[in-house]
């Protein structure tokens, strides 16, 4: 048995097309601030790729770079500012902040109509309340986007989350449970770990921990998440060893072309539904 790729770079290349299609064809308006606090190589490569993708699909992209010792105050002057500029519909605050930034704080002054990135209490709230239209986070969306457009059925299914973050893992299983999927979660503390995962139909790893799932834990015939991401001499590695896995899986994400390419994709798609709804108000 060999398993099939999920090619999630496709996906969100057709997902990016839509974007660009609707914007153009309804003549949107579209515009989304991202804020850069610090030197931080990979943040600025992450910046880099998220401004080239906004110039793709017909977003507008105003970008922010700010010294690494730019005080927290400025940057929340800086967010109210871009709170009340109607050509902003998305502010992304980049991840990670300088250590003397409180990045709740920050995430928390971002306006929640404007909070593409999903991070904030009251849109996280919403989620967890089922609401239809919320702002969810960009990669947990994009594993339901990479499961739908590949006729992947989800409702009924029995789904495992490996991960418990505030950006990934908790909202994942509640969009889990929002397809109506029966919904266990574990992580880094869960005693017999093969034995919970191996009981999933699909199997969403966001461990953080290197090649963490193995051949072993996966049902025969599971669908496979990967979210995490790891650099080595190797090459980028995930946290499911793919090679060994692939051989039991029905379906796998790739590292990287799978997930990845997803949130930057939906991180567009938020932007414009704040767009839309601004329009509409």
């Amino acid at each position: 048995m060999s398993a099939k790729i999920l090619d999630g770079k496709a996906i969100a290349a057709s997902i990016r097309a839509e974007i660009k299609d609707e914007i153009a064809n309804d003549d949107i308006k579209c515009g989304l601030a991202v804020v850069l606090v610090g030197e931080d190589e990979a943040s600025k490569v992450y910046v880099r790729n998220k401004i080239k993708a906004c110039a793709d699909t017909g977003i507008k992209s105003y970008a922010y770079y700010l010294q690494q010792s730019t005080e927290e105050d400025e940057i929340l002057q800086l967010i109210d500012a871009l709170n009340n500029d109607s050509n902003i519909h998305g502010i992304l605050v980049q991840m990670p902040l300088p250590s003397h930034i409180n990045e709740k704080k920050i995430i928390s002054a971002i306006d929640p109509s404007k909070d593409v990135d999903g991070f904030c209490a009251i849109n996280l709230g919403k989620l967890f309340l089922g609401e239809k239209d919320v702002l969810a986070p960009c990669t947990p969306s994009g594993i339901i986007e990479i499961l739908k457009r590949s006729n992947i059925e989800i409702s009924g299914k029995r789904a495992v989350v490996v991960g418990r973050s505030n950006i990934v893992g908790k909202p994942a299983a509640f969009l889990m449970l929002k397809e109506n999927a029966t919904v266990t979660i574990a992580h880094s503390k869960t005693q017999d770990l093969g034995l919970i995962t191996s009981s999933a139909d699909i199997l969403i790893v966001a461990a953080g921990k290197q090649e963490l799932i193995t051949q072993n834990m996966v049902k025969k015939g599971a669908v496979v998440i990967d979210v995490g991401i790891h650099r080595t001499e190797n090459g980028l590695k995930g946290d499911v060893q793919f090679d060994e896995v692939s051989k039991v899986a029905q379906a796998i994400t790739p590292v990287p072309g799978g997930v990845g390419p997803m949130t930057i994709a939906m991180l567009l798609k938020n932007t414009l539904n704040a767009a839309k709804k601004f329009k509409s108000v």
